[in-house]
């Protein structure tokens, strides 16, 4: 086994950081969502009209969408690591 030196580790790639990034504000609105319903609960608001609808559909997407990006992310970074230590 090898000993790699600190300055030789893979840099950060655009796409990384997007996808991250995404994945962190898809679970920020979620949670927005969440309490956003749990105020409109508390305030008798008809849940059938307006916006409600796709606030109540994005507390349910939004995390599923949020964990495959951070997943595919994590599968990237795992397989790009993997074919650098394969070629030294």
């Amino acid at each position: 086994m090898s000993t790699r030196s600190p300055g030789s580790d893979l840099p950060v790639r655009t796409i990384d950081r997007v996808l991250a990034s995404m994945s962190l504000g898809l679970l920020a609105l979620s949670v927005l969502s969440f309490f956003a319903i749990l105020i409109g609960s508390a305030s008798h608001a008809d849940f059938s009209t307006g916006l409600w609808p796709a606030v109540g559909i994005i507390v349910y997407i939004a995390p599923i969408l949020a964990f495959a990006m951070l997943l595919t992310v994590l599968i990237m970074t795992f397989v790009r690591r993997a074919r650098a230590n394969r070629s030294e």
